[in-house]
């Protein structure tokens, strides 16, 4: 299960939608969490690191449009507070 992060234009972020998906933030931590569904989100702020089961680890930074694929489980350690748009499919 492969985590996907890249960077977006504001024209796709436009035609995408994504400033009107809800907003989540989160306060630096660490968590364990399992995707039910698929996620996409787009980072607004903070810094993130996402510990993959088999060892990944992926660095997810603001500016950053990331997609969690379903059936995920992983640990989130947030360094910097996270604001982000996400959207579950």
């Amino acid at each position: 299960m492969e985590i996907i992060v890249k960077r977006l234009s504001e024209e796709e972020i436009a035609k995408m939608g994504i400033r009107q998906w809800p907003i989540w933030e989160k306060e630096p931590s660490r968590f364990e969490w399992t995707y039910d569904s698929q996620e996409e989100c787009l980072f607004l702020e903070g810094e993130v690191i996402v510990h993959a089961p088999d060892g990944r680890q992926v660095k997810i930074h603001a500016g950053d449009y990331v997609i969690f694929p379903t059936g995920l489980s992983c640990t989130w350690q947030v360094l910097k507070q996270v604001r982000k748009h996400y959207r579950f499919q």
